[in-house]
């Protein structure tokens, strides 16, 4: 069997999709390997929903061509880059011995076999096909998992090419996820944290209604489960039924990411997401008054096509009023085959680059705010392991407001740290540290 390492770009479902792989390969007794220097076969997860994201995959695959051990390594290129752009990069780029698209994941070791053998493969099915039945391992033993709920989108965002990459919205029956969840929690996961292109959407297409209550319930059920949390929801389907059900699973964070993309109703309307702000106003204040001190996070995309100055700073305005506890922020990137692509009144790049950074400027203002507001209060953290800083180890870990790898964390100087991850412990938050992270102290 192969030596196999995998390399992972993108979003936290792209990483879910690499565990499917490393599932896979290791159910037909491949050997997972960490450094692509040590294997003979080298997987390469790309991302191509941006043009930078692009950029970063083509780097990465001629980085690993240009450092091969001997014969090896054989490269694969998976995920959305080869769904994409697989017939041109085919001929472009004859390092690569197989270009596979995410519903040639169960073929992973026939293609294996095949490579080793001298062959290239091309085996990129049209966007569509599910996950069922995958197995699945954890690549990263943290006390953090993902899961995804769903596969693909339906809605017609006018600057997103995911619909063309994924295919159409696929809900994932509730019981497998039930069962995936018992898996990654008997691998050590104590926070789930649900993915997909819209969360809030799961089990219309599946069941005929909106079935995520149901799949919370059902997930906070399991004992060993100590925080669930939501990435991606779309404010036009945060009801009331949702929000009770928040309210009454104490395993479910008081945090909510709703990326809202502008705040403007002339330029939302150019993004085919009409009437999404005055339905995002209420749903914000429907959370706010439920939960008082919810963590409220969005992404917005700024120099979209006809965005003027005006535009511009309601959205900053937009900030103000609501105060995010986080935001992301993109410039515009015209994707080919997007109906954004051809709009007329493109934005110059240095605009687009100078509204990104007076966006994140005002924003990080807020958070820091919101961060302080907590200095001097006791609150639970998950506890996810050490890091050397400032000379020294330290303990770090995250409260319910900080979501992995997209908000701050929390660190603690000294002592304690015969703490496992995975531990909840009590802790007191003493300052903040460059605008997105704090100091604590463990208390408990």
């Amino acid at each position: 069997m192969a030596k196999v390492a995998l390399i992972t770009l993108g979003c936290a479902k792209n990483q879910v999709d690499s565990e499917y792989m490393m599932g896979v390969l290791e159910e037909n007794k491949h050997e997972l390997v960490e450094s692509p220097n040590k294997a003979e076969v080298v997987i390469i997860n790309t991302c191509s929903f941006i043009t930078p994201a692009k950029e970063e995959a083509l780097e990465v695959i001629l980085e690993v061509a240009r450092t091969p051990k001997g014969p090896y390594p054989y490269i694969i290129v998976a995920g959305c880059l080869a769904q994409q752009h697989a017939l041109e990069l085919f001929s472009e780029l004859p390092e690569v011995s197989a270009f596979i698209g995410p519903g040639a994941i169960a073929r992973l070791p026939h293609i294996i076999e095949e490579v080793l053998r001298g062959r290239r493969v091309l085996d990129v099915p049209p966007p569509g096909e599910d996950y069922r039945g995958l197995p699945r391992t954890r690549l990263y033993f943290g006390p953090t998992a993902y899961l995804k709920i769903a596969e693909g989108c339906n809605n017609k965002c006018s600057y997103c090419t995911i619909p063309q990459i994924k295919g159409p919205y696929r809900s994932r029956p509730l019981e497998e996820l039930v069962a995936e969840a018992r898996f990654l929690v008997s691998r050590g996961a104590q926070e789930l944290v649900l993915v997909a292109q819209d969360t809030t959407a799961y089990g219309l297409d599946l069941y005929g209604y909106l079935a995520l209550p149901i799949l919370l319930r059902e997930l906070a059920r399991l004992p060993e489960v100590k925080w669930l949390r939501l990435l991606y929801a779309y404010p036009t389907r945060i009801t009331p039924k949702l929000i009770e059900v928040m309210a009454e699973e104490n395993k479910i964070c008081r945090y909510l990411d709703l990326p809202l993309q502008h705040a403007h109703s002339e330029i939302l309307k150019l993004m085919g997401r009409a009437g999404t702000l005055q339905v995002a106003r209420k749903a914000l204040s429907r959370l706010k008054a439920a939960f008082p001190e919810i963590a409220l996070r969005s992404t917005f995309i700024v120099g979209f096509p006809g965005e003027k100055e005006t535009h511009f700073r309601e959205l900053l305005n937009f900030l103000e009023e609501i105060r995010f506890d986080w935001v992301g922020a993109f410039t515009f990137s015209a994707e080919e085959g997007t109906p954004a692509s051809r709009l007329p009144g493109q934005v110059p790049e240095e605009i687009r680059k100078a509204r990104y950074e007076r966006l994140l400027s005002h924003q990080q203002r807020i958070t820091e705010e919101k961060n302080l507001a907590w200095v001097g209060r006791e609150i639970e953290v998950l506890i996810e392991g050490t890091a050397y800083l400032e000379g020294g180890k330290m303990l770090v870990g995250r409260s319910f407001r900080q979501a992995p790898e997209v908000d701050g964390v929390i660190y603690f100087k000294e002592g304690n740290l015969n703490v496992k991850p995975g531990a909840l412990v009590k802790a007191k938050l003493l300052a903040v540290k460059n605008v997105y992270d704090l100091w604590g102290q463990v208390l408990s």
